[in-house]
């Protein structure tokens, strides 16, 4: 008797997922910062037994200029396997690549040929109006129901923003994913607790707020989004909302716990107005609400006004301006990007509350300009920005483009591209891999890592 078998990439835990092979590609979102040329999804050979280690192998091109690929994701990934939506026979095999200027959304079949994806579909900004009254596609995760996408503005560019559901086979847009909205206005990251039945979002601000950049007025008026909410992830209603104050703005990249039982996970802050720092929290249960408690925090460091941008200089410092985070998949280290100091950090998170340095590597940086042994001699601009974490935790990879309207405001002489990696020690610590240093082609930017088989930001698991 023949039977069915659910994708090999699937995995009911964690655990198991950390013991998958290691990757051998990966996706990489790339775009025209001038929009003159189309966009791209790069593939990179990250096998280092191959002869094209570290090379961009394969590319396919988009159909239109201007989309300004940023973040994307798979059709589907294990939560496929979970009791309360269960898909098995779904695969890991299409990347929904959605453009966060333009509001289309393409769909890429990687199945035929993993290195030459083919585009299969195109949803048009139009069709993502009308049938779900978003626009700004901005973050996706499979999860139990389909395809969610946050998106950051309504259908005339305006707010709210929310999430839009994509049918998970047809990838025809459904409609909004809230049935009671709330207070919440602002939309950035979401992400959830399977096993604790709850959503969150995060928050940046409206397409009239970010598309022509940071708008100091509005930065320094502490009116971009600042709160956490959470969500009855079934009921789709709005349960609780969490302000962190006038004082910290850009509350971005959500990262809950891997392991289902684990009712937290860690946030980013980029910017606190007092001082210039960054900021890590963690949210919790705390009895029958959700909390949130501050345990890093990241210093500006003194700089020469001479060497800062315009939009620095009165300042006279160097904001880290921690703009990603990834949790490994055992949920250990937390990998904090530091875009603009160059430093990339890795801590020790076991206890979610008393986070442990444990490693540091610095590239890049609005004045520090840190090399890389893979390109000797040269000072490099950009940081660590977009950050990606292997299943097994052993290998980390980055990208220092941040969005095409912020680079010049803190990288004004013009960004050059690349990409490199990290080898991850067991029990903490990270090096470069000198022989990976991906020098991006001038007339691209690149962005957002997705690994083949998944990573540590793509799935989500319903057993520990």
């Amino acid at each position: 008797m023949a039977t069915w078998k659910p994708d090999p990439s699937f995995y009911p835990s964690p655990r198991l997922a950390a013991k998958a092979p290691p990757e051998t590609l990966a996706y990489v979102a790339m775009f025209d910062p001038g929009r003159q040329q189309p966009d791209g999804i790069a593939v990179v050979d990250v096998d280092p037994g191959s002869a094209t280690y570290a090379q961009i192998v394969g590319q396919v091109t988009m159909t239109h200029a201007g989309d300004e690929l940023h973040h994307f994701g798979w059709n589907a990934c294990s939560s496929c396997l979970c009791p309360n939506a269960p898909h098995p026979h779904m695969a890991r095999r299409y990347l929904v690549v959605p453009g966060l200027r333009s509001s289309r959304i393409y769909i890429l079949d990687t199945g035929p040929d993993p290195r030459q994806p083919a585009i299969c579909r195109v949803i048009e900004p139009e069709e993502l109006a009308e049938r779900t009254g978003y626009s700004r596609p901005h973050t996706v995760h499979c999860g139990p129901g389909g395809i969610y996408v946050t998106a950051l503005g309504n259908a005339e560019g305006k707010g709210p923003g929310g999430i839009a559901m994509l049918d998970a086979q047809s990838f025809d847009p459904l409609g909004q994913w809230e049935v009671e909205r709330g207070p919440q206005h602002f939309a950035y990251d979401g992400w959830w607790h399977l096993g604790y039945d709850t959503l969150v979002t995060s928050e940046w601000g409206t397409p009239d707020m970010i598309e022509d950049g940071l708008v100091a007025d509005i930065l320094l008026g502490a009116r971009y989004g600042r709160k956490l909410h959470f969500w009855d992830f079934t009921g789709r209603r709005h349960l609780q909302e969490i302000d962190f104050g006038p004082d910290y703005q850009l509350v971005f990249e959500l990262r809950p716990a891997h392991d289902p039982t684990r009712a937290y996970g860690f946030v980013n802050c980029v910017l606190c107005l007092k001082d210039l720092s960054s900021s890590i929290w963690t949210w919790y249960r705390d009895g029958d609400k959700w909390a949130v408690k501050k345990i890093i925090d990241i210093p500006a460091e003194p700089a020469d006004p001479d060497q800062l941008p315009p939009m620095l200089k009165g300042f006279g410092a160097v904001p880290p301006l921690v703009t990603d985070i990834d949790l490994s998949m055992d949920d250990r280290f937390l990998y904090v990007s530091c875009w603009g100091t160059g430093d990339l950090l890795q801590y020790d998170v076991s206890d979610p509350f008393a986070p442990k340095l444990t490693g540091k590597v610095r590239i890049g940086g609005i004045v520090s300009r840190a090399g890389h042994p893979g390109a000797p001699g040269r000072s490099l601009n950009g940081g660590p920005q977009m950050v990606e974490v292997s299943r097994d935790g052993r290998r980390v990879y980055f990208t220092n483009s941040l969005y095409g309207a912020v680079d010049p405001q803190f990288y004004p002489e013009g960004l050059d591209g690349w990409m490199v990696k990290l080898d991850a020690a067991p029990d903490g610590g990270i090096a470069f891999d000198p022989r990976f240093f991906l020098d991006w082609p001038k007339s691209h930017r690149p962005h957002q890592v997705r690994l083949q088989g998944g990573d540590c930001s793509s799935d989500s698991y319903c057993f520990p």
